[in-house]
């Protein structure tokens, strides 16, 4: 009976062993896919505010230029 608790202790303990491993290799890849999610959304964000609509103190350069848009629609 003892040899049978021995090697049922010895596969419990490489069966929870290599489980502990994967899940720990499973951590670090997730850790690596948050850091290149991160780096994605930063030059994301870094794209679109560099495409954004013109700002609203153009609005004010429009009206001052309105004068010379009613003399272009005169000619």
């Amino acid at each position: 009976m003892r040899a049978a608790a021995q090697s049922t202790l010895a596969a419990s303990t490489l069966i929870i062993g290599i489980t502990a491993v994967g899940l720990i290799r499973v951590i670090f890849h997730l850790r690596a896919i948050q850091a290149n999610l991160a780096a994605t959304t930063d030059a994301t964000q870094a794209v679109a505010d560099l495409t954004s609509t013109v700002p609203d103190r153009l609005t004010s350069v429009n009206a001052s230029l309105k004068p010379v848009r009613d003399f272009c629609d005169t000619v």
